[in-house]
């Protein structure tokens, strides 16, 4: 735990992804493996057992774990080290089964991969709640207009419901990434030596095993690094997601725009020295944690061309990026929520600032209104005239295209920003109610259409 373990990492984590933890998770293996060869009659039953009860009792010695890692390269041929001399106390002849068959790689892989089964199972009711908090920001907001920006500047008006409902797709995409990767990433490692397997590791008891640890049996994978790259990717991606969430408020929450702003607590969003500060503090947060997670993805992929049958160093460098993973994709999650939850959203300040270009926001709206009579390309240039003189005489568009006789049919309602937004109302329903089994499909919705003739 260190000074900022409450702000870029989950406290709930803690516990889940210490070395204490993973140990467990270790020992649990080599019990499950035990239990298993011996259902199987490879070692007697009674010395199952007791490698059994010393896997579940075990108190490993942690210090002398840490300093002998570093001679064996990995925490595997110290812990079987240990588990050995306390199985020999309990019963010598059952010393002689632990591991029996297994290699290092079989325990740590294994270890692994039950940490991230436990940390996806802690994840998906925080995205589901994610997707709470985003859906019922979406359904108060759907007709919540704002200006639309891109490359930083007014582009058009759109609503801020459609704006949280693209955040909102994007955090299910990922729970459907990370749903869809159990089968391949949910795997017991279990291949002996070369990944050839034994008399002691039959494709029996591997099913057993696995069944054991809650995880599908699959051939051995000592080499074949895609699945851990793939559970990585899938982080980096939700934290990347969750990290443009964290961009958008930020930038909304600048003082010249003020259209959102994190809530309020004590102590939260202050300055050491400026008493009116309100700083975007969650956000910077999830911003850091999404600036992290690049390289610790391009580590697990960098680690996949793995030499023969177990890897020298290619392996080993996986196990640290993967755990940082895991830290900074919760924090930025438990982030997320928080923000979320308290949110300040100000419609009046959105709609005020509609209005700082003198109309320029509705160019567009104009010129495709246009477009029927004059053709896209000349309506694009009388337009764009039109907005040059307004902006260099200081006067509202509307009132330069009265002076030029546009003869526009309804100048008005195209000066309405509820006119404005497109079908955004329509695409915020198709996000909220995808269609089962996919998500919103442009190619074969009604979005897909060049609407703008209507307005």
């Amino acid at each position: 735990m260190s000074l900022y373990t409450h702000l870029f990492y989950s406290s709930e984590l803690q516990p889940l992804l210490s070395d204490e933890a993973f140990l467990s998770r270790m020992l649990r293996f080599e019990a499950a493996l035990a239990r298993a060869q011996a259902r199987e009659g490879l070692i007697p039953a009674k010395s199952a057992d007791a490698i059994a009860a010393c896997c579940e009792a075990a108190r490993p010695d942690l210090e002398r774990l840490r300093q002998e890692v570093a001679p064996g390269g990995n925490a595997a041929i110290p812990l079987v080290k240990q588990l050995t001399e306390q199985v020999a106390g309990r019963d010598p002849e059952a010393a002689g089964s632990v591991h029996l068959g297994a290699t290092s790689q079989d325990v740590v892989d294994t270890a692994m991969t039950l940490t991230i089964k436990a940390f996806r199972e802690w994840l998906e009711p925080k995205l589901q709640q994610l997707e709470t908090l985003l859906t019922d920001l979406t359904r108060t907001h759907r007709q919540t207009v704002m200006a639309g920006r891109t490359l930083l500047q007014q582009a058009r008006p759109i609503t801020f419901g459609l704006k949280t409902a693209y955040w909102l797709e994007a955090v299910r995409r990922s729970r459907q990434r990370l749903e869809e990767s159990r089968p391949r990433v949910e795997v017991l490692q279990l291949g002996g030596a070369v990944g050839s397997g034994n008399a002691f590791l039959t494709a029996e008891v591997l099913a057993e095993t696995a069944a054991a640890l809650g995880l599908r049996p699959a051939a051995p994978w000592h080499s074949q690094r895609d699945r851990p790259a793939e559970w990585a990717a899938n982080l980096g991606i939700l934290t990347g997601s969750l990290g443009k969430i964290a961009r958008d408020v930020s930038l909304l929450m600048q003082t010249e725009i003020g259209e959102v702003l994190e809530g309020k607590a004590a102590g939260k969003g202050g300055s050491s020295t400026m008493p009116h500060k309100r700083n975007p503090v969650h956000c910077a947060a999830i911003l850091a944690n999404a600036g992290r997670t690049p390289q610790l993805v391009a580590t697990l992929l960098a680690a996949m061309p793995q030499e023969n049958e177990r890897s020298a160093g290619g392996w080993h460098a996986e196990w640290e990026p993967l755990t940082d993973l895991m830290q900074l994709t919760g924090g930025a999650v438990d982030r997320s929520i928080e923000l979320l939850a308290d949110l300040e959203v100000d419609p009046a300040r959105m709609r005020q600032n509609l209005e700082i270009t003198g109309g320029l926001i509705y160019a567009e709206a104009v010129s495709l209104a246009l477009a029927p009579r004059l053709g896209k390309t000349e309506a694009h240039r009388q337009v764009e005239m039109a907005c040059e003189t307004a902006i260099t005489q200081g006067k509202h568009l509307k009132a330069v295209l009265a002076e030029l006789d546009f003869a526009l049919p309804d100048p008005d309602a195209l000066f309405r920003p509820e006119n404005a937004v497109g079908r955004s109302l329509e695409i915020i329903d198709s996000l909220l109610n995808p269609p089962a089994g996919g998500s919103y499909q442009t190619e074969s919705h009604p979005y897909s259409r060049d609407d703008e003739a209507s307005i």
